[in-house]
């Protein structure tokens, strides 16, 4: 299977990866240990990235506009964001892996097609992993930027003509409305941001309305579901925290916990969590 993303160091607050053919610096709050690599290395990555004085490229230009790579198996339109975002979260791969082959296992192997709701969902990496495992897919997002290149994402895997129903709503306004219309998924995947604003302006904010989130989850969820899947880069939300929350909502759900990490030829580099209630 290709992979075009590296970890290739990282520390001093920063991490170095590859992502295909470029290579990029870029900051990472927890890794407080020293590089590996040179500071000759370091500076030889075609561009970098800081906010030490506001958000700030060095070597943009030495980057396409956008370029494309594969990890996971799933491929992805990259592209230099203002806030030094790619348009991936490489962090979650090992999560697009489980959750293809858990849709696969409890749909296909059981003969049936799980139906699929993505919330928060930026460029769509969850979304394609349930679509390719053969789920039929509901993509949410509050910013119509994203939801277009999460669409994009999609065609480029091959997945234009597949039932995914791609969204631009407020996460809460649009799961209070499926509720009261009576539609429900078998596997829910979230990883709400520490601060947003809905597509209405609507502020959300994690450690205010998390449990409104998760209990409107709950209620979405089919008589026989599959998973609920919640990862969070909140910084002081370990996964024994998700754990503690997700076991009173789901008490006889078996968890699985951790944290999510880069990796690569570096020191492994924690860069959120996350926590699977499995039914």
């Amino acid at each position: 299977m290709s992979d075009d993303y590296e970890l290739l160091d990282s520390g001093d607050g920063r991490k170095l990866e590859r992502f295909g053919k470029y290579t990029l610096a870029r900051p990472c709050s927890q890794a407080l240990w020293r590089p590996k690599k040179s500071a000759a290395d370091w500076n030889a990555a075609d561009a970098s990235f800081d906010r030490e004085d506001g958000n700030r490229w060095h070597g943009r230009n030495n980057l396409p506009k956008e370029w494309q790579i594969e990890t996971a198996g799933i491929k992805f339109k990259l592209g230099g964001t203002d806030f030094g975002h790619l348009g991936i979260f490489p962090e979650q791969r090992a999560q697009w892996k489980w959750m293809r082959d858990e849709v696969k296992r409890k749909g296909v192997g059981e003969g049936k097609r799980i139906s699929g709701l993505n919330l928060f969902a930026y460029s769509g990496g969850s979304t394609m992993a349930m679509a390719l495992g053969g789920a039929e897919v509901c993509h949410l997002d509050a910013s119509k930027g994203m939801v277009e290149w999460a669409r994009a994402n999609a065609a480029l895997n091959g997945l234009a003509d597949r039932p995914i129903r791609w969204i631009v709503d407020d996460a809460h306004k649009f799961m209070k409305r499926e509720i009261r219309r009576g539609h429900r998924y078998d596997a829910i995947v979230l990883d709400p941001p520490s601060f947003g604003r809905g597509a209405g302006g609507e502020m959300y904010k994690i450690e205010r309305d998390l449990k409104e989130t998760l209990s409107l989850v709950k209620e979405l969820l089919s008589d026989h579901p599959a998973f609920v899947l919640f990862s969070s880069h909140t910084p002081g939300l370990s996964p024994i925290v998700a754990e503690n929350i997700l076991s009173q909502l789901w008490p006889t759900a078996r968890l699985e916990s951790g944290e999510m990490l880069l990796e690569g030829n570096s020191l492994q580099c924690p860069s959120g969590i996350y926590c699977r209630a499995i039914f």
